[in-house]
C-alpha cells in the first residue's frame, strides 16, 4: 500500500514539471509574437542636408615679367585689368582686334569723332575699328590728342583717365620707361612692321595683347585666319610664270599723311603674296617712299596695271587738274587699266584693309584665277574675322572710298 501511494505522489510531481516547462519554452521564428505592419516604418529624416564639398577658390592672377615688342621688361598681371588706355598710332586698332573695348577708360581725340577740336585728316577715310566701335570711343574722356603730329604721350591726360595699364605704340625705350615711372602702371609697347598684316611683329603684338587680357584663343584664331587667307592667295598664283606676269605700279600709299601718284614701294608684301611683278625695282629705299617725277615717267611704258590707293585721290586730283598730261606716259592709263584700292594707311596701317587689298590686287592682276571672288563678300568675311561685324557697306560708303573697289574710268574719274 505504501508503495502505491509513493508512485502516485511521483506521478503528480512529474506532471507539474512538464506543465511548467511547456509554458516557459521560447517561440520559434516561424511564429512571431505580433503581426508585421502593412508598410515599413521610414527612417527618421535628418534635420539638415549634408554640406556639399567646397570647390577650390579660383586662383588669383599673379604678376609676371614679360618682354614687350621693343624689348622692354614689364611686370603685368594677366586678366586683372579693368581700365585701359591705348596711345599712339595703331595701338587702339590692334587692341580692338583681340581685347574688350568696354575696358577702355580713355581715348585719343583723333578717335573721338564727337569732338570739334581734334585731328580730322583721316575722317574721310574708312578706318574699320572706328566703324565697329566709334560709338564706344565717343563716350570716353581724352587721354591725349593723338594723330601723326603727336610725337609724345600726354602723361597728365592719361593720369586723369586713371588707367591700370597703358598700351602704347610710341616705340622709344627711354620715353616708355619714363612714362611708366610717371604713371605708376605698366606701359606695354606694341609694334607692327613693314610687312603690315603679314608681319610677324604684328602677330607678336596680337599675342602679347592676348596674353595680357587673357584672350589668347581670340588672338590665335585671328592669326590663323590671316595665315589661311595668305596661303589661299599664294596657292592660286604659285604657278604663274614670270613671262605671264603683268607689270604693276601701286601708288598713293600713305606715309605720315603724305601721299600722291609718286608715293610707292619697292618691297611691298602683298605683291610677294600675290606673286605680282612690281614696276618699281631699282630705287634706293625698300619700303614706302616718294620716287622722282623722272622715274615715274621712265617706268610708264612698262606699267600694264596701275593701282591707286584711295587715300591719295584727294592729292592727285588737283595735280591732274593742273597737268592733265601727267599720266600720258603710263601705258596702264592709256589702256584704261587703272584700279582703286581702299586706303591702306590711316593713322597707321588698316590691317584688315591691307588683307582685303591683297585679294583685290590678286583678282585685278589675275582675273581668271580669282573670278569666284566677290570683293564685297570678301570684305565682309574679313571684317567679321577681325571685328565680328560685316562692314563692307560702311567702308565703301566712306567719302574717300569712292564707292569701293573698282576699275577707274580714266576719262572722267579726276574731273
Amino acid at each position: 500500500m505504501k508503495r502505491i501511494i509513493a508512485l502516485l505522489l511521483m506521478l503528480v510531481l512529474l506532471t507539474g514539471v512538464f506543465a511548467c516547462a511547456s509554458q516557459e519554452a521560447p517561440q520559434s521564428a516561424a511564429e512571431p509574437t505580433q503581426e508585421p505592419t502593412a508598410e515599413p516604418v521610414a527612417a527618421e529624416e535628418p534635420t539638415e542636408a549634408p554640406a556639399a564639398p567646397e570647390e577650390p577658390a579660383p586662383a588669383e592672377p599673379e604678376p609676371v615679367v614679360l618682354t614687350d615688342m621693343i624689348g622692354r621688361e614689364v611686370t603685368v598681371t594677366p586678366g586683372s585689368y579693368t581700365r585701359v588706355v591705348c596711345i599712339g598710332a595703331g595701338a587702339l586698332r590692334m587692341y580692338s582686334y583681340v581685347a574688350d573695348v568696354t575696358l577702355l577708360c580713355g581715348v585719343e581725340d583723333i578717335d573721338n569723332t564727337t569732338l570739334e577740336d581734334r585731328p580730322k585728316m583721316f575722317d574721310s577715310v574708312a578706318r574699320p575699328y572706328m566703324l565697329a566701335y566709334g560709338d564706344v570711343f565717343a563716350t570716353l574722356p581724352s587721354c591725349g590728342v593723338g594723330g601723326p603730329n603727336a610725337q609724345a604721350a600726354e602723361a597728365e591726360k592719361i593720369l586723369a583717365c586713371n588707367p591700370d595699364i597703358v598700351i602704347s605704340e610710341y616705340e622709344d625705350v627711354e620715353k616708355e620707361d619714363a612714362l611708366e615711372e610717371q604713371l605708376g602702371v605698366p606701359v606695354v609697347t606694341l609694334k607692327s612692321g613693314s610687312d603690315g598684316v603679314f608681319d610677324e611683329r604684328f602677330f607678336g603684338s596680337l599675342r602679347l595683347l592676348g596674353f595680357i587680357f587673357t584672350t589668347t584663343d581670340r588672338a590665335e584664331a585671328l592669326i590663323s585666319f590671316i595665315e589661311a587667307e595668305r596661303a589661299e592667295i599664294e596657292h592660286r598664283t604659285a604657278d604663274v610664270a614670270d613671262e605671264e606676269k603683268p607689270t604693276v605700279y601701286l601708288c598713293g600709299l600713305g606715309n605720315w599723311g603724305t601721299t600722291n601718284h609718286l608715293m610707292t614701294a619697292k618691297e611691298y608684301m602683298p605683291f610677294a603674296v600675290a606673286n605680282v611683278k612690281n614696276a618699281v625695282t631699282d630705287t634706293e629705299g625698300r619700303y614706302i617712299q616718294e620716287i622722282e617725277e623722272e622715274k615715274f615717267v621712265a617706268i610708264g611704258e612698262s606699267m600694264d596695271v596701275m593701282i591707286i590707293d584711295a587715300a591719295a585721290v584727294k592729292n592727285i586730283k588737283p595735280l591732274y587738274a593742273e597737268n592733265p598730261a601727267m599720266f600720258d606716259t603710263c601705258k596702264a592709263w592709256q589702256n584704261g587699266e587703272v584700279y582703286l584700292e581702299m586706303a591702306y594707311n590711316a593713322y597707321y596701317t588698316n590691317y584688315e584693309i591691307a588683307l582685303m587689298n591683297t585679294w583685290f590686287l590678286a583678282k585685278t592682276v589675275y582675273p581668271d584665277r580669282f573670278a569666284d571672288v566677290d570683293m564685297t563678300a570678301k570684305t565682309d568675311e574679313i571684317t567679321n574675322a577681325f571685328f565680328g561685324q560685316s562692314l563692307a557697306e560702311q567702308i565703301f560708303a566712306a567719302k574717300a572710298s569712292f564707292g569701293g573697289y573698282q576699275k577707274i574710268d580714266t576719262e572722267t574719274f579726276f574731273d
